[in-house]
């Protein structure tokens, strides 16, 4: 009788583990950007400057830059809002071309880098250790940027409150860059289930563990859901990755309904010209 109650257990937590939620349904972005040990393994990719996955690879971030501070003319006066900063890629290179930078970030690891790098600089960035969604300011800004498809983790809700926030923040006629996956990405994620022992090696702890990824495709939304499962030892715990994707129209509708107009379409956010085949694109959107 006890094996099968055993059984029965393990085949509900494999149903638990295998289970689709709602879109949407759980955030869990405290267990990726505050954990200490999460939140150090992305600090790491973050700074690899070869790769494209926490931020852009060190050359694209500089022809972005170079970019962004033309089309927005940044310069001495110029107050920029840099939501989801990470260690300050950007805010330090703004920071450099004479701008008062305010950098947003969960990762207390980032900010700290960011604040050691711009002490050892001799630059004044403002930096605050929170998650963007519950940051409060009194400051107006020229310019926000939400860089690196930050958007795309947020839930509808979410993104209507950060929109809001961005309009309330900035000053007349300012303006807001972000990047967005297209739907031509949407479209290349497929569906999957696997296993392995440490998965993404050993990326979710320092101890030995066993995860399971899935990962469902929500057709009508337009949405992808990784969703992590991390038995531990010593615990179990479940890491939902969201990604919502965009058409140009859909964006769009969100900026106009939040008091925004649409500028121009990029490819995205080092100003080149808008490709429908591309797997992102970026918005600059200015102030009503």
């Amino acid at each position: 009788m006890k094996h099968e109650i055993d059984r029965k257990e393990m085949f509900d937590e494999i149903e638990k583990i295998n289970s689709r939620p709602l879109p949407f349904e759980f955030y869990t972005a405290s267990d990726l950007w505050a954990e200490e040990y999460t939140s150090k393994q992305m600090l790491t990719y973050h700074l690899n400057e070869e790769i494209d996955l926490s931020s852009r690879n060190t050359s694209f971030v500089d022809r972005s830059v170079e970019w962004l501070a033309s089309h927005f003319n940044v310069g001495a006066g110029t107050k920029i809002a840099d939501f989801g900063c990470g260690p300050g890629l950007y805010s330090m290179r703004l920071a450099k071309k004479q701008a008062a930078v305010t950098g947003i970030d969960f990762s207390e690891n980032s900010i700290q880098y960011a604040e050691e790098v711009a002490t050892s600089e001799g630059m004044s960035i403002c930096y605050v250790n929170q998650n963007y969604l519950e940051f409060e300011t009194d400051d107006r800004f020229h310019l926000v940027l939400m860089i690196t498809c930050d958007f795309c983790a947020l839930s509808p809700i979410q993104r209507k409150k950060m929109l809001d926030k961005f309009h309330a923040i900035l000053q007349p006629g300012g303006s807001v860059l972000l990047d967005v996956y297209s739907l031509r990405a949407f479209d290349q994620r497929e569906e999957t289930a696997m296993y392995e022992a440490n998965l993404l090696n050993g990326f979710w702890s320092p101890n030995k563990y066993y995860g399971f990824l899935n990962t469902f495709k929500y057709d009508r939304e337009k949405v992808v859901l990784d969703k992590y499962t991390l038995i531990e030892e010593e615990r179990t715990r479940t890491v939902y990755n969201w990604l919502q994707y965009f058409s140009p129209e859909v964006l769009e509708r969100e900026f106009v309904q939040c008091g925004f107009s649409i500028e121009m379409l990029y490819s995205n956010v080092a100003g080149s010209p808008f490709d429908s085949e591309g797997g992102e694109f970026a918005v600059v959107a200015r102030k009503r």
